[in-house]
């Protein structure tokens, strides 16, 4: 038996987002070309981009399709950290959460290294929160200097939550970007009700396929492009759009809003019978992050006396596939700077796992789980003792 538990990494396609794919790429034509095959696969094209600005609540002239969130991420950092610095030198500083994921990280250590850019970051609760009154006070202080603010919406490692609403109204005047890829299609949101900036989707992590993301940017801002070529997307984000993704995209998304209530309460029970059986089994597992407000399946277990990567290994090989993080630091030997920024010592960072549950998701494979468990963490505890 085969357990997939790592949805946050990627997810399965749906049937709706693999035909409006594959009837998409059996059409010749580029969506830049002026003859009719272009201006069919154009048309097909916004037509996807208006539902999904319909489904995302943007405009469709805010968003922007990327080849992935990570690329959406660094444009809209670099971009709008640029363009601020250049309108008012003493734009320096950005302001993000300690937890956030690398494709935010990253770009943002770049531009210390490289742009001289200040970094300041927004300490983590013990329940896997931002703290509002450190972020406030950093406003108040800094908020002259602070050229953007970025912290996500939801953890892709321990699935809380953030208070973007609040987030936003203590930013005032500063952009505040949101990586929204976890979220997105799972709960509620709202590119307009929050008040954001700018934000992130992507469309393997709904059941659309890998290789195509969104950019949605507020109408009226303006940031520098890192791209340049041909001047798509409203010259920000130049290249061949690649349409048989975008229409699969909005599909993946129309598709998992239609049923996302159901879907949600039912993921969100397996949830908890995730939870309680492994606890049940394994007495001195804890959870970490808060239930509330948090993701309907994502669960951050930590087990004492094991080393993370033994025990993934172990599930492996009883076909569980789950993961000790973000997949995209996968292969790096070092604690989750998640649980590390939420106060987690290291020797607990390296003995938790995630899994993470999907639409596909059922509850006889969290019973087998369940049965599984024990005698890995047996075997995890022990190999730790040896070694």
């Amino acid at each position: 038996m085969s357990i997939y538990f790592d949805h946050a990494a990627t997810t399965p396609m749906s049937q709706a987002a693999l035909e409006a794919m594959v009837t998409q790429v059996g059409r010749l034509g580029n969506a830049s070309s002026l003859h009719s095959p272009g201006r069919s696969v154009r048309k097909d094209v916004e037509e996807a981009r208006e539902l999904l600005s319909r489904l995302v609540g943007a405009a469709p002239s805010e968003i922007i399709f990327t080849g992935s969130g990570t690329e959406a991420n660094n444009l809209v950092i670099k971009g709008t950290f640029w363009t601020r610095k250049q309108e008012d030198p003493k734009r320096n500083v950005v302001l993000i959460s300690a937890f956030e994921h690398h494709a935010i990280l990253d770009p943002v250590e770049w531009l210390q290294e490289h742009q001289g850019a200040e970094i300041i970051y927004i300490p983590i609760t013990a329940a896997g929160y931002v703290d509002l009154e450190v972020m406030r006070e950093i406003v108040a202080k800094r908020g002259d200097e602070i050229a953007l603010i970025a912290v996500m919406h939801s953890n892709n490692e321990v699935g809380t939550i953030q208070p973007i609403a609040e987030i936003v109204e203590i930013a005032g005047d500063i952009p505040v970007h949101s990586d929204a890829v976890q979220s997105f299609t799972k709960v509620d949101f709202s590119f307009a009700q929050l008040g954001l900036t700018s934000a992130t989707i992507s469309a393997h992590k709904i059941g659309g396929p890998l290789g195509v993301a969104a950019l949605i940017l507020r109408r009226g801002i303006d940031i520098t492009p890192i791209l340049h070529g041909g001047g798509q997307e409203r010259d920000i984000r130049s290249g061949t759009l690649n349409a048989p993704g975008i229409v699969a995209f909005a599909a993946a998304a129309q598709d998992a809003l239609s049923h996302r209530t159901e879907t949600e309460l039912r993921i969100r029970n397996l949830k908890t019978l995730l939870v309680d059986l492994v606890k049940k089994e394994i007495p001195d597992v804890t959870v970490n992050g808060s239930s509330n407000p948090a993701l309907p399946g994502i669960v951050n277990l930590t087990f004492p006396g094991t080393e993370s990567d033994g025990l993934l290994l172990l599930l492996d090989a009883e076909g569980i596939f789950c993961s000790t993080g973000s997949a995209c630091s996968a292969g790096v030997p070092r604690p989750s700077h998640v649980l590390l920024a939420m106060g987690l010592s290291e020797r607990t960072a390296r003995s938790s796992l995630r899994f993470s549950l999907g639409a596909s998701s059922t509850e006889a494979e969290v019973q087998f789980l369940a049965s599984a468990i024990p005698a890995v963490v047996t075997r995890a505890r022990a190999a730790l003792v040896r070694g």
